[in-house]
């Protein structure tokens, strides 16, 4: 759990002038409550546990909008995507039993992403629970590992001020996903209705400054370094700090690498872009981790996908960490320095102290590395088979940039991440820590709909056909809203990164991995959800098909591009290797002329 310490009983003072205040029911509270927080969206699913919340919506016609999704994980996905392009904390609204649990997957995704959403879930009448009743769950027994906090509401009293306490928790220090379970009782009583303008969170603390002896000592460790390095996560972008990020680059003229969840936190075009680095990054990326002398990394927390062999990683670099949560610090690599603050603050305290550096020796260093295995080249096919590489760099040339990608998981999420060039905070955005298959359809939606509330980008999904299948339902979702979704499902009939796996590691034993002879046709799938479906199947037909799903700006656009299942992600680390370990293309060659 992230270390923002929480001291807090499941009562709350009730606010002075309550006596004046209208009594109302726990369910108007509720959608009340919501109003006064803000919200403007609701991703949710009705059902017995529930129905008295529904019926006050419709009753009290509040400010916010409510997205019937069709699966209740959808929803909660749908949530991260929304909280994911706007910085704003998602909300999702679903029944007890079957619902609740229908979320876990959504909501362990965001604890793991450090995502801000609240999940509000019905719950059996208190005196009931224990019982077995019909559709119970021990909500927050289950979700209590993978939330930032949780609550179950017994006094309609506290009902209020426990929507308040949840939305704080979720949007300061780390970000997380927070679950408030409401009995049905409890929505049912009545109480005087005050919302609190602030939370009563006891002991509740967000660090903001980092301590100042530790911003001269990092400052000094940069004026140092000869080959320093600056890898920034998805915290410098859930603190709104690329900015000061990239002035803090430009200034020491320090090179950059971004980690999945922080691809956009600096310009990916600029002279100092490195690309990703770990697993899938790119060669001359992690030649210069593993030959840097100084490593200020920014809002990650050094996951296993970035270091593989810890013991191995970066073997020559002191750590500078700037983090937030102080459990992340020293806890898979041992930081010489720490920056324990928002990281905002603390690169605004960092950059009078920097002077500017002559790095160019490092820099021609990192590029004889690009040279020796270049990144953005790959080769076309032999077959006239569509190269997923390429599908990739024609949505970069579509949209320039100025679009929200969102990708499932699988091999197409890392064609995504090394071939689009990111250039701008909050337009990238994936399933990271947990890796879900279904991620990205229902978090796309989320993300269109965050697009409506002020910044008008295209909102992309990239997709595999494995994952795609998993959450297809929420395409009914999307048209019936109308939103202009462009969805690429790059189709090779495969569970493809897994089958990778199986071709390098386990002597091509392809153990159910193959799809074909239940793969839908997408097309077809489609119409059939209200939506437009496009096919192609040969290079000459990519551009037209992207050009063509373009001028379709009412509904969703599925666009299928059936490409070969031989094809795989390269670089590649093998799992536990060392960085500078990688497996290249030349080497898949060389491996598959041997048999």
């Amino acid at each position: 759990m992230p270390t923002d310490t929480l001291q807090s009983s499941d009562s709350a003072t009730t606010a002075n002038g309550a006596h004046d205040a209208p009594t109302l029911k726990g369910s108007e509270i509720f959608v009340r409550a919501l109003e006064e927080e803000g919200v403007d969206r609701v991703f949710g699913h009705p059902g017995g546990a529930v129905i008295k919340i529904y019926d006050a919506m419709e009753r009290i016609q509040p400010s916010y909008d409510h997205v019937l999704v069709r699966h209740e994980q959808g929803g909660t996905h749908a949530a991260e995507g929304y909280a994911k392009a706007t910085g704003r904390v998602g909300t999702v609204l679903v029944t007890s039993g079957p619902g609740a649990t229908n979320t876990v997957t959504g909501i362990a995704d965001a604890y793991l992403d450090s995502v801000p959403i609240v999940v509000f879930t019905g719950q059996v009448p208190t005196h009931l629970i224990g019982n077995d009743s019909f559709q119970e769950t021990d909500t927050t027994g289950v979700t209590r590992s993978i939330t930032k906090h949780n609550f179950l509401v017994r006094d309609v009293n506290e009902l209020a001020s426990t929507v308040r306490q949840a939305y704080h928790i979720a949007r300061t220090g780390r970000p997380g996903p927070v679950v408030v379970d409401i009995p049905k009782d409890v929505q049912m009583s009545e109480a005087p209705f005050l919302y609190p303008e602030e939370p009563d969170l006891d002991g509740y603390s967000v660090p903001g400054a980092a301590a100042p002896s530790q911003v001269d000592r990092a400052a000094q460790m940069i004026e140092e370094a000869e080959k320093p390095l600056l890898y920034s996560g998805g915290g410098t972008i859930n603190a709104d700090a690329p900015e000061a990020l990239t002035r803090l680059a430009r200034k020491a003229n320090i090179p950059v690498t971004t980690t999945l969840h922080g691809l956009g936190a600096f310009p990916e075009t600029d002279d100092l872009a490195l690309g990703w680095l770990g697993m899938h990054g790119f060669y001359h990326t992690n030649m210069a981790v593993q030959n840097a002398d100084l490593i200020i990394a920014c809002g990650a927390r050094f996951d296993d996908r970035v270091t593989g062999d810890v013991e191995a990683w970066a073997p020559n670099a002191e750590i500078i960490h700037i983090d937030i949560d102080p459990s992340c610090i020293s806890k898979n690599v041992y930081a010489d320095c720490a920056l324990i603050g928002d990281a905002q603050e603390v690169l605004q305290q960092l950059l009078p102290k920097v002077e500017p550096k002559d790095t160019t020796d490092w820099l021609t260093q990192i590029d004889e590395w690009r040279e020796e295995c270049p990144p953005y080249e790959y080769e076309a096919s032999e077959n006239d088979d569509i190269a997923p590489e390429s599908v990739v760099e024609q949505l970069y040339e579509k949209t320039q940039g100025d679009a929200v990608m969102v990708t499932d998981v699988g091999q197409h999420q890392m064609w995504v991440c090394q071939y689009y060039k990111f250039g701008q905070t909050r337009s990238h955005i994936s399933s990271g820590g947990l890796g879900t298959m279904g991620f990205g359809l229902p978090a796309a939606m989320g993300a269109a709909f965050g697009m409506r509330e002020g910044r008008d980008l295209d909102v992309v999904c990239v997709s595999g056909d494995g994952g795609f299948v998993m959450n297809a339902q929420e395409l009914s979702v999307a048209a019936r809203h109308g939103l202009p979704l462009k969805i690429a499902v790059l189709n090779n009939n495969y569970l493809g990164m897994v089958r990778q796996w199986q071709s390098l590691f386990h002597e091509e034993r392809f153990s159910h991995t193959d799809l074909r002879p239940t793969n839908p046709d997408f097309v077809k799938l489609a119409e059939a959800h209200h939506c437009v479906g496009l096919r192609a199947t040969s290079p000459d037909e990519v551009g037209d098909v992207i050009d063509q799903a373009w001028t379709v700006d009412d509904r969703p656009v599925l666009m299928e591009f059936q490409v070969p299942k031989e094809e795989m992600v390269f670089p590649m680390v093998p799992a536990g290797a060392a960085s500078d370990d990688m497996l290249t293309e030349m080497f898949n060659k060389e491996k598959m002329a041997e048999k």
